[in-house]
């Protein structure tokens, strides 16, 4: 073990940790601006209580992510500047446009709409949750747009005197086809994210509290979430379906990877198991679905998928001596984890919604269980898929440019390394606990009462009214 393999080890920890805030985030800003944009139109109280209730979810979760995000920045200078001497001249650009544009936009109106409830006009309290959960969503293509340089180096030239990467077209940075997909697809999973959290709370007050005066609203939520779930799954395979066409275009090792699939072949047949060589080097026993893989990674059932080890030869010729293979059981299996637990999150919405039909309630405990499992399953199909994403765009930092270890800083010790990865995680573990008792606290106090509050009545729309709840 040396420095490299510990940072890498460290933004691996980081940025997974990161990411379990950033999809709920994501998802869950728009649900409740959704839900507020209900209770503006209708004036039913429900819709005020679910945007106060999953409102607090939404910030407790929020604050979480901006902490673990900084901290996520701070390792490109510390373990990592090689890479960020080469990079910075195109990462700085999206980085900082998501930074002074997209999170400053985020943070301003989500103080607005804390502090605002009945001291700003209503339609300028709705309009503040929508500017902050725009904001979010901003923030997260200018990101994704940096990540897809990545996988897809576009609009750049190499210096041959410095050997910096420098930048030359930043439109087409922005429309990388690989970060344009990969934005609709990272949202739909943080919609997925998002919807089962909705679900999995009110699932559990429909089921614990049978007799609440607040179960209508409950049931509104369950089915609400249920279908963001469904709707988010179908949006998931659509947009995953294009992804994997572009990688096998642009990445073609990667899909090879995914697959397990040594040899080219035309047609391809998809890996439904495969079990590989302990080297990782020719396949031994494979269950197969003929034709498939030609048709998710070419579009032509008759296609043809590059294999491992003729790719590693290619490679070999086109970049010097070396192995360009990823950690194969670790690319296959996170690609099969991260379908099966975002499948089995939609099949728990079907059932939810099948437990409810007619007006029934639903009464039983595994459906509970499995409810509340929900919002770890989507949460670990996020997670996979971007474990399989870097990955398996190894041995590269950028691909076709640079090599990861050619990225780690030069002055920085494996002692150093490992004493700034030991404090980080337990830092972490600790915001971890925070994070699951809040969540776990509010979740389960209920929606707060509103019966107290002025009527919702939208022709005083600019009146000036005394607090009636703040965060």
């Amino acid at each position: 073990m040396d420095a490299l393999d510990v940072a890498r080890w460290q933004f691996g920890v980081t940025t997974v940790y990161h990411f379990l805030f950033v999809p709920l985030t994501i998802g869950l800003s728009v649900l409740v601006a959704i839900l507020q944009t209900m209770w503006h139109r209708t004036g039913n109280e429900r819709y005020l209580k679910l945007t106060k209730f999953y409102g607090k979810l939404f910030l407790i979760n929020f604050a979480m992510g901006v902490v673990t995000g900084i901290v996520q920045e701070f390792q490109f200078g510390m373990n990592w500047s090689d890479y960020s001497r080469f990079v910075g001249d195109i990462f700085g650009a999206p980085l900082a446009i998501e930074a002074l544009v997209a999170f400053f936009l985020e943070s301003t109106f989500i103080g607005l709409w804390i502090f605002g409830w009945d001291r700003l006009p209503k339609r300028a309290h709705l309009a503040s949750i929508w500017a902050a959960a725009i904001g979010t969503n901003l923030s997260a293509y200018f990101i994704l747009a940096a990540n897809s340089f990545m996988q897809n180096p576009v609009g750049y030239r190499i210096n041959p005197d410095s050997g910096r990467a420098e930048l030359t077209d930043f439109p087409a940075v922005l429309t990388n086809k690989v970060a344009l997909i990969t934005f609709p697809h990272t949202l739909a999973g943080s919609f997925l994210v998002a919807g089962s959290l909705v679900v999995a709370v009110g699932l559990y007050h429909v089921i614990r509290n049978r007799d609440s005066a607040d179960t209508g609203a409950y049931r509104f939520a369950t089915k609400f979430g249920s279908w963001v779930v469904l709707v988010a799954s179908a949006a998931v395979l659509f947009t995953g379906d294009i992804q994997g066409k572009i990688m096998t275009d642009v990445q073609p090792m990667k899909m090879a990877a995914a697959e397990g699939l040594y040899t080219t072949e035309s047609p391809a047949s998809f890996s439904v198991l495969t079990i590989g060589s302990l080297d990782g080097s020719r396949e031994v026993f494979a269950l197969k679905i003929p034709y498939l893989l030609s048709y998710l990674g070419t579009g032509d059932p008759n296609g043809t998928v590059h294999g491992i080890n003729d790719l590693q030869a290619q490679y070999a010729t086109q970049y010097g001596a070396g192995s360009y293979t990823p950690i194969i059981p670790v690319t296959y299996w996170s690609f099969r984890f991260m379908i099966a637990f975002g499948m089995a999150a939609a099949a728990i919405a079907l059932l939810v919604l099948w437990s409810q039909r007619k007006g029934r309630t639903p009464s039983s405990r595994w459906l509970l269980r499995a409810g509340l499992a929900m919002p770890v399953l989507p949460l670990l199909a996020n997670s996979f898929g971007w474990i399989f994403t870097e990955m398996g765009r190894q041995p590269w930092i950028v691909f076709g440019e640079m090599l990861t270890r050619n990225g780690v800083s030069r002055s920085v010790s494996l002692t150093e390394v490992l004493t700034s990865f030991t404090a980080f995680t337990l830092i972490y573990a600790t915001l971890a606990v925070i994070e699951v008792k809040l969540l776990l606290r509010y979740a389960k106090a209920g929606v707060p009462d509103v019966s107290e509050e002025h009527p919702i009545d939208d022709t005083h729309d600019d009146a000036e009214r005394p607090l009636a709840f703040a965060y």
